[in-house]
């Protein structure tokens, strides 16, 4: 990890403008903010923070990836979730009254990785002075509730095919890189981590792979996914 100085960034360069936090507030209203950002840069592999951690603070990604998992008394590691730019991260604590452990660690997948994050009392006072801005932090956390629930519900109700199909559009509509051959989608995920992130094992999620695969609906490539029929991936989520 290395440190940056607050507000380093240029304001013409700063993405966290252009995040949900900011939308509804000035750029003179953000600048009241700013100065209490700190931020670092993280390499492919840091932990940006740890499941246990007892901070109070909301971390915003301004650039780069990062992965959200778990892990058990026994070693088991499940990812749960995939971040990019303009995403809040472990904002649990810090609106939880009685603060509490973090429940997940966050990892940065990629070089250069660029965090920012706020204490506690400076958003609270802040949010004090722009009320509106609470608003688009609810709407940001109803949207975290509404996907955590969607997939508990994918989990009991439908099959590893099903939610792997739903995995890949997902990944294609956040990440995908239209190529002559359809959408490309990298999504730097080793074998394990994809069957992780789909909620099955490893054996289970390359089979559904390679059927979709000699069905022509996909290929792989390396890391990267490339999507020929969307169309069949989305029928094939609903069944």
């Amino acid at each position: 990890m290395r440190s940056m100085v607050p507000n380093s960034i240029p304001e013409d360069e700063n993405e966290l403008l252009h995040t949900a936090l900011f939308k509804r507030v000035s750029p003179q209203q953000a600048s009241e903010l700013l100065p209490y950002l700190q931020r670092a840069t993280f390499d492919k592999g840091d932990y940006i923070f740890r499941e246990g951690d007892t901070d109070h603070r909301m971390y915003l990604l301004e650039r780069g990836r990062v992965k959200l998992m778990r892990e058990s008394n026994d070693r088991r590691v499940q990812l749960l979730s995939i971040h990019a730019h303009g995403e809040v991260l472990g904002e649990i604590p810090v609106f939880d009254p009685n603060g509490g452990p973090r429940t997940a660690s966050a990892v940065s997948m990629t070089h250069g990785t660029h965090v920012a994050w706020l204490e506690h009392d400076a958003l609270f006072s802040w949010l004090s002075e722009y009320p509106n801005v609470a608003i688009d932090m609810l709407q940001v956390l109803a949207r975290r509730m509404r996907e955590n629930n969607e997939r508990i519900s994918d989990l009991v109700f439908m099959d590893v095919p099903a939610r792997l199909a739903k995995t890949l559009l997902n990944l294609g509509a956040r990440f995908g890189e239209p190529v002559e051959a359809g959408l490309k989608v990298p999504h730097d995920l080793t074998q394990e981590e994809l069957a992780q992130l789909v909620g099955s094992s490893r054996e289970t999620v390359n089979k559904a792979l390679m059927d979709f695969a000699n069905r022509h609906w996909i290929a792989r490539e390396g890391r990267s996914i490339i999507i020929y029929q969307p169309g069949m991936l989305i029928r094939r989520s609903r069944r």
